[in-house]
């Protein structure tokens, strides 16, 4: 990983974890998701014409992210109904890596070495730490781990389909504007089939601006990371990009008055290390 696509994964991160948390903001969570996916699907709109075409063999994948993305989105929705998010959030990343490890050693071939492999495992284990350590003192919530876990499956799961679709795409801009669009047509099209229109729009209007801001956000870091797929193997920019569970973590105690503790900063050094094994690797 050069320091290009590791800079450009690090400020992925950033992105990523602050428009988790304007989701999470929002509380009703549906129309916090609909106004950042429909958001996301006029930028979309707005690159395509700008942008190359995916190529023929990249649309399956495209399509097959996009539904993922949709079964994403609810479960993450789920997850911070459930959950707090410093709970959620870094339970749904941490185990993202390490399952992205191994579907991309299964289907990609891309078996990592040993300074990889430990760097990974490090980072796993770090990322879980900053999840399960915050909760000493309180019994578990198992439904909203449960739901956290599943959700990190579905991201190891679109991670792996857009790595490949976006290497095949010939244009990882244009894969991007068009997964924004297939993809964010779903939850805001439930939104309003749920309620009456004039009662959507009334609820959606005071977030409005707040939910545009997170749908570029969203947008920006996606498509970093896509463009971060096209330069390094996928296994390693999906841990790195896991250093976003730490920004979670932050938000959390900053702004939702969370628990960020001793034993929380020590889960982040154990990432810190992981990371930098996996640089060496690459």
């Amino acid at each position: 990983m050069t320091p290009l696509v590791t800079a450009a994964v690090l400020f992925a991160a950033v992105t990523h974890a602050s428009w988790n948390a304007i989701a999470h903001r929002i509380t009703d969570k549906l129309v916090g998701f609909a106004l950042i996916l429909a958001g996301g699907v006029l930028i979309g709109l707005l690159l395509a014409p700008f942008t190359a075409l995916p190529a023929a063999g990249a649309w399956p994948y495209l399509v097959l992210s996009a539904a993922i993305h949709v079964v994403y989105v609810v479960l993450l929705m789920a997850s911070f109904r459930l959950g707090d998010f410093g709970q959620a959030y870094p339970i749904a990343r941490g185990s993202a890596p390490l399952l992205v490890t191994v579907f991309a050693a299964v289907f990609a071939h891309e078996v990592p070495d040993r300074w990889a492999a430990a760097g990974i495992a490090l980072s796993c284990a770090g990322l879980t730490g900053v999840a399960l350590w915050g909760l000493r003192g309180r019994r578990p919530d198992w439904a909203a781990i449960g739901a956290a876990l599943a959700t990190g499956l579905s991201i190891a799961s679109y991670t792996l389909v857009d790595g490949l679709g976006v290497r095949a795409s010939g244009s990882p801009l244009g894969y991007t504007a068009w997964l924004m669009v297939v993809q964010g047509v779903a939850i805001p099209a439930y939104a309003v089939c749920c309620r009456w229109w004039r009662e959507t729009v009334a609820v959606l209007r005071p977030f409005a601006a707040l939910g545009l801001f997170g749908s570029v956000l969203s947008v920006s870091a996606y498509g970093l990371v896509l463009w971060a797929q096209t330069r390094a193997d996928l296994a390693p920019v999906a841990a790195l990009r896991e250093s976003s569970i730490i920004v979670g973590a932050a938000i959390g105690a900053l702004f939702f008055k969370e628990r960020f503790g001793a034993p929380r900063i020590a889960a982040a050094g154990v990432l810190v290390v992981g990371i930098g094994l996996m640089l060496r690797a690459g």
